[in-house]
């Protein structure tokens, strides 16, 4: 839905109905974004939906370049041997990225883009920005998860208050690495009179952390909106 939002086009004439077909095609493509754990795995993808995009929309300097691909040895070979494997979509978008054609294919993509009111490099970067952003926050708040998880299930007698208590404090940890975050993540801070804004197990008392004060719901949004920028959400996040 965020994708289809994010590429609506008015639809009236036929090269915006032909740019939003190739887009819907290529769709599929586009949300493997949310399976990447780098940048350079997100490039990947990008490059990828790009390609998918120009065989429909530019079929003449997409064949030149996937002629030049098939002639080329080297990279026909690195082609054909990774294919049915992991890394089948990262070579070919390598031997394409390496191909004489690919910034001339890249350039007739993007002024056919621009021509129908699109811009694509503002859609990727959307998700690219929403998938690095999440991936920051998650991993800098991990080791806090291990404890609290850990905490749990050492405790025989842990309750499901207790687990509740839990994601709460790691979705709190994870609103400080999102800058949009930072203004309710001080909010809460003070709030339950938190002793250390980056420690919020130190002097952590249950009473003040109650989910059902108003300060909390924009920390709890905030973090779940994050986590669909960045193509999961804070409950996957959590069992991962």
């Amino acid at each position: 839905e965020r994708l289809q939002k994010r590429a609506t086009l008015d639809m009236t004439t036929p090269q915006q109905v032909n740019f939003t077909n190739a887009f819907n095609v290529n769709r599929t493509t586009l949300a493997l974004f949310a399976s990447c754990s780098t940048k350079d795995e997100l490039h990947i993808i990008r490059d990828a939906f790009f390609l998918g995009m120009a065989s429909r929309l530019c079929p003449e300097e997409y064949e030149a370049m996937r002629t030049t691909i098939i002639t080329d040895q080297s990279a026909f070979e690195s082609i054909a041997s990774s294919i049915k494997t992991p890394k089948a979509l990262e070579s070919m978008v390598t031997a394409a990225r390496a191909a004489d054609g690919w910034q001339s294919l890249m350039d007739s993509l993007h002024a056919i883009a621009n021509a129908v009111g699109s811009d694509l490099d503002g859609i990727w970067m959307g998700l690219e920005t929403g998938r690095l952003e999440w991936l920051g926050a998650a991993s800098a708040a991990h080791p806090l998860k291990l404890i609290l998880k850990k905490a749990i299930k050492d405790d025989d007698k842990s309750t499901e208050r207790d687990v509740v208590d839990a994601k709460m404090i790691w979705m709190y940890a994870l609103s400080l690495s999102i800058p949009s975050l930072s203004d309710v993540s001080e909010a809460w801070k003070q709030k339950v009179d938190m002793e250390d804004k980056m420690n919020p197990l130190k002097g952590f008392d249950r009473n003040r952390w109650d989910c059902r004060l108003d300060e909390w719901r924009p920390l709890d949004l905030g973090v779940q909106e994050a986590a669909e920028r960045g193509g999961s959400s804070f409950l996957a996040a959590w069992d991962a």
